[in-house]
């Protein structure tokens, strides 16, 4: 297996790519690619290990890629035009078979137009969507979409269902996934025109198309642990994604300090530590890798644009079971049916 990483995205870039990928090359079986200007990531790992890549690990490699794409340039322009970009390069690489799956924590826009244009659509399906998991009570809660579809349409949102399904049966070996449509109240009643079609059309068609579908979800239930994956459009999915992790930062931050604030409160929480360090783990967002974008022929993760070294870790170890699995495999022969 190949997992072609853009080590020139994201705002650490090409600092926290590179360590990322160093520190995950010997947790798994994989080689890795890092794409990008080889002249930067030689330097890097010269200043950074004081050694040569070769020196490092027979199964890290790197493929040259003069151009950059920016958080600011505009997506389907970039791709087209930048197409020695380490984006474009590793996506091509990727539908050329030179890679099992791709990594980028770069432009969002497009990485997500890049992998509709140049990998492809799985045919049968209106719109590929960012699948995001995040911790819940006991378990992992998948948010789809987070981030890509701004405005959608009641058989994307049932097309989200059916591809959260396959993805969780095949990854996490959940037999029947609870499926939750996020809305503003439990009752079939509840919600705006798009989230009241969607619920008549999942609870319409869920069992034709295997889906274990549980009826409307609200925010503050999510997370209960009963609930596996929740679909809702791509604006409400990011506000939702971005609301948790700023509340996890701002528990963590609260809880720290309040442990820290006197000696007295230092010595008591002393016992607590193990107790303190398994709830830090439980919120952290990090250690659940990044967001997938399914719905496109060949496995293509977005990383969060701001990860730093640990994240890329996760991230690629996410990737090689995301491969391991066949979920995209899966998914063509689902929707080829």
């Amino acid at each position: 297996m190949r997992i072609i990483l853009d080590a020139m995205g994201g705002d650490n870039a090409p600092d926290a790519n590179i360590k990322g990928a160093i520190n995950a090359v010997n947790k798994v079986k994989a080689e890795i690619i890092l794409v990008g200007k080889e002249e930067v990531i030689r330097s890097k790992i010269k200043e950074f290990y004081g050694k040569e890549i070769e020196e490092i690990s027979d199964r890290l490699k790197i493929h040259n890629a003069t151009e950059t794409i920016e958080m600011e340039d505009q997506p389907t322009v970039a791709i087209k035009h930048k197409k020695d970009s380490s984006m474009v390069v590793g996506f091509n690489m990727l539908k050329q078979d030179e890679g099992d799956v791709f990594i980028s924590a770069g432009n969002s826009g497009a990485l997500l137009a890049g992998a509709t244009l140049l990998v492809g659509r799985i045919k049968g399906i209106d719109r590929p969507a960012l699948a995001g998991i995040l911790p819940a009570y006991k378990s992992q809660l998948l948010l789809m979409d987070c981030g890509s579809n701004t405005n959608c349409k009641p058989i994307n949102l049932l097309q989200f269902a059916q591809m959260s399904t396959i993805y969780l049966r095949n990854t996490f070996e959940i037999e029947k996934p609870k499926i939750g449509l996020l809305n503003i109240g439990t009752e079939e009643t509840k919600g705006n025109e798009l989230v009241k079609e969607s619920y008549k059309l999942l609870k319409e068609k869920s069992e034709e198309l295997g889906i274990n579908f549980v009826g409307n979800v609200e925010g503050r239930d999510a997370f209960s642990g009963k609930i596996d994956a929740i679909v809702t459009d791509g604006f409400t999915g990011n506000v939702f994604l971005k609301t948790t992790e700023g509340l996890g930062k701002f528990v963590k931050k609260s809880l720290k300090e309040s442990l820290l604030k006197n000696l007295l409160s230092k010595i008591a929480s002393v016992p607590s530590l193990p107790a303190i360090n398994r709830f830090a783990n439980t919120m952290d967002y990090k250690r659940y890798g990044g967001a997938l974008f399914l719905g496109v022929k060949k496995p293509v993760v977005k990383a969060h644009g701001s990860s730093d070294e640990k994240l890329f870790e996760y991230t690629i170890l996410q990737a090689e079971k995301f491969v391991e699995n066949k979920a995209v495999d899966k998914m063509i022969e689902a929707f080829n049916k």
